[in-house]
């Protein structure tokens, strides 16, 4: 069961899943930085400084709190801001997503497009071709 399992664990797709998959958290942590650090601030300044990650809407009396940490502390609160911004993140997500794999399918098919050479002829393709050549100087 153990050479099983290592067969298993070896095979290339795994491998290949499993380095997809520590590349996309990676991936993901930059993207979230890239929405949190420089896409939510130049939004928040064309709208006059808001902060779309702080917008909740209070479900309980007791929630008195202006920032979504303090209101979370007082009750239930519906931070739908939280959810703008996740939503924007994932856009942005499958956008660079789509721009990356659409970027390696336009050099796939540059390479595909390429002429490629010639195959090797064999002993007897390169003799018969001389004996061609032979007869049409002839």
């Amino acid at each position: 069961m153990l050479n099983e399992f290592r067969a298993f664990a070896m095979k290339g797709n795994v491998i290949d899943l499993a380095v997809g998959i520590i590349i996309g958290a990676a991936f993901g942590a930059i993207v979230s930085s890239l929405v949190g650090d420089i896409i939510m601030p130049i939004i928040g300044a064309i709208t006059g400084g808001l902060d779309f990650s702080n917008y909740f809407t209070p479900l309980s009396k007791s929630v008195t709190a202006n920032n979504l940490a303090d209101a979370k502390k007082q009750g239930a609160v519906l931070a739908w801001g939280n959810f703008l911004t996740l939503t924007l993140n994932f856009i942005i997500i499958a956008f660079v997503m789509f721009g990356a794999i659409r970027f390696v399918n336009r050099l796939k098919r540059k390479d595909e497009a390429a002429p490629s050479a010639p195959p090797k002829l064999t002993k007897q393709e390169e003799l018969l071709t001389e004996i061609r050549d032979l007869l049409k100087k002839a």
